[in-house]
């Protein structure tokens, strides 16, 4: 417990930094909500003197003025009430930007392994959902919180100073409606934390379902994704019922406890003593003022539920926030290299498995030269292909560009020298222009453009849409064909112009003619390049300068296409294999 109340109030403390930039607005918001109370109280400290000297005294004079006393009340009511909510919403909504903006960023700046370990759903809904119950927290919460806690604790001076004797019970009440309160913030964090695993949960499986619609539709698999997400729904509902269920229950018990305050006041003012001093407007403005003490009171416990779930969805969010970016401690800024690559016993497990993956890789591949890397799936190809660019962090051994130790280099100007072409292609609801010219900040000229997009064969396809190059393709290039998405793929990477390429299975989404077309585009573009080629289809890597075999994380053979045929071994199986599939 004590834990969870250093969390807690670290979360506030973490959440209060967000708001320091827009501490002006917070102020008039303070301001508006002070004010708003304090009008009440005060419209509600003059009710004795309107019934004592207006209606009982007959004072007319004082009677005349009333209705303007009420309107420039109402007027003045309105006013604080419009600034706090103005003001409230304007930092809330600078905040959960500035935290969604700081989100955003940093989920780029994660390591790879990072998002390999975290469903794009949850990750999603850490941004959408969360971000939105923090809002919640720092504009209604807040709001209700401080307007509502000023009113009650005016009301409670003011009674105090008509009656002490009568409000004295609060004294003994408070310390009770404190344990309730208490005891139901730490449910109510511990059942928000419950609703934002399982939101994350919803968006995962409503992704999972969208991207895989076509996948569900092909092998019925309705009947399976509605159960699934039937099963994660009804976990959400029966979060938000536990939720409502302990939210009215702590409204009912305080609203309960404050009626045996309203029941003592009533009971005292039954002895003869307490009504001679007390004069009608007193006794029912503090009666009155008791009875306007439930509404407040329920409020608060309400808007504690919206404020534990704010708490708690901040602090999922500074969890994020706190996890290790990838980490760039090179110093070695690379020019353009030559591109010579040199693998030295590099083993590999991937973080978080105990598996090893990779054992004592080496290999060379000299500047300008292909290198192919064939073995069935899983036998670590695509592995080495993920080391070059440093997404993984190596368990053991060295990988050197142009004898630099890529431990030793910037992350950003070592992937500078890559382009990577990848057999799941990854394109964005952008023009087809923009998908090919990502990440370039200077100036493209229309020749350049053009230039590669004809080396890539998209200008076919590109031609044949009403807006060119122009066209916006949609999310992933959803409607354009595998064998478009690829040469547009492919095309990023010519545009690139990066001394080493990595292609991993950049043909294989092509049609016959189409890989003939490409396969000629790549010939060019490998020549004075270093290239990393992984290919299931043999024929693709024949004329690589050399032919690296893999099996089970391990090299198994070397060699150029015909040395690997005459060792009559892994390679040449292969090859036999593909060979008689053709036949």
């Amino acid at each position: 417990m004590a834990q969870s109340n250093i969390i807690t109030s670290s979360t506030v403390r973490r959440l209060l930094s967000y708001v320091r930039p827009y501490r002006i607005g917070f102020i008039a918001a303070a301001l508006g909500m002070l004010g708003y109370a304090l009008v009440d109280v005060y419209f509600i400290s003059n009710l004795p003197d309107f019934i004592d000297k207006g209606i009982n005294g007959k004072n007319t004079d004082y009677l005349r003025y009333a209705p303007i006393f009420v309107v420039v009340i109402f007027f003045m009511r309105g006013l604080c009430n419009f600034v706090a909510s103005y003001c409230l919403n304007w930092v809330g909504t600078h905040i959960v930007q500035n935290m969604r903006q700081q989100l955003f960023e940093h989920f780029m700046r994660l390591p790879v392994s990072f998002h390999d370990q975290h469903s794009t759903g949850e990750l999603i809904s850490k941004v959408t959902y969360n971000t939105e119950q923090i809002k919640q927290t720092t504009s209604k919460a807040l709001a209700v919180l401080v307007r509502e806690g000023v009113f009650v604790s005016g009301l409670l001076v003011m009674m105090f100073y008509y009656s002490w004797q009568l409000s004295a019970i609060f004294l003994l009440i408070a310390p009770v409606i404190a344990v309730v309160v208490r005891f139901v913030s730490r449910r109510f964090r511990l059942l928000s934390r419950n609703i934002q695993t399982a939101m994350g949960d919803v968006t995962t499986s409503s992704e999972q379902m969208l991207n895989g619609h076509k996948v569900i539709l092909s092998f019925g698999g309705q009947q399976i994704e509605s159960q699934r997400f039937a099963s994660i729904n009804n976990l959400t509902r029966r979060q938000d019922v536990k939720m409502e269920a302990t939210r009215a229950i702590s409204v009912s018990t305080i609203q309960i406890i404050a009626s045996f305050a309203l029941a003592f006041v009533v009971y005292m003012a039954s002895f003869p003593e307490m009504l001679n001093s007390l004069s009608a407007g007193v006794f029912t403005t503090i009666v009155g003022s008791m009875m306007m003490l439930l509404r407040p009171l329920k409020q608060l416990t309400t808007v504690n539920s919206e404020f534990q779930r704010g708490l708690s969805a901040a602090a999922s969010v500074f969890e994020i926030l706190d996890q290790s970016v990838e980490q760039d401690n090179g110093t070695t800024i690379l020019e353009r290299v030559t591109g010579d690559i040199r693998f030295e016993r590099v083993n590999f497990s991937y973080p978080g498995h105990e598996k090893q993956v990779l054992f004592d890789i080496s290999f060379s591949a000299p500047a300008g030269k292909t290198i192919a890397l064939v073995g069935r799936s899983g036998s670590g190809k695509t592995t080495i292909s993920s080391l070059l660019p440093r997404f993984y962090e190596l368990t053991s051994g060295d990988i050197y560009i142009d004898e630099h130790n890529i431990r030793d280099c910037t992350l950003a100007s070592l992937r500078q020298q890559l382009a990577v072409v990848s057999q799941h292609v990854t394109l964005f609801n952008d023009t087809i222009a923009n998908n090919i010219t990502y990440g370039c900040t200077a100036p493209v000229s229309n020749e350049q453009l053009l230039a590669v997009a004809e080396k890539a064969h998209v200008l076919e396809f590109a031609e044949q849409l009403k807006d060119g190059l122009q066209t916006v393709i949609g999310e992933n290039g959803v409607s354009l064909s595998g064998g478009q998405r690829q040469r547009i793929a492919i095309a990023r990477a010519l545009f690139r112009e990066a001394p080493i390429l990595i292609l991993d299975e950049a043909t294989s989404a092509l049609d016959t003619e189409s890989e003939r077309k490409i396969q000629a585009a790549l010939n060019e573009l490998l020549k004075g390049r270093t290239s990393i080629v992984i290919a299931h289809r043999l024929s693709t890597i024949e004329n690589a300068d050399s032919i690296i075999v893999m099996e089970q994380g391990r090299i198994v053979e070397q060699g150029n296409h015909t040395e690997l045929l005459a060792l009559d071994g892994a390679y040449a199986q292969l090859y036999k294999m593909q060979f008689g599939e053709q036949a």
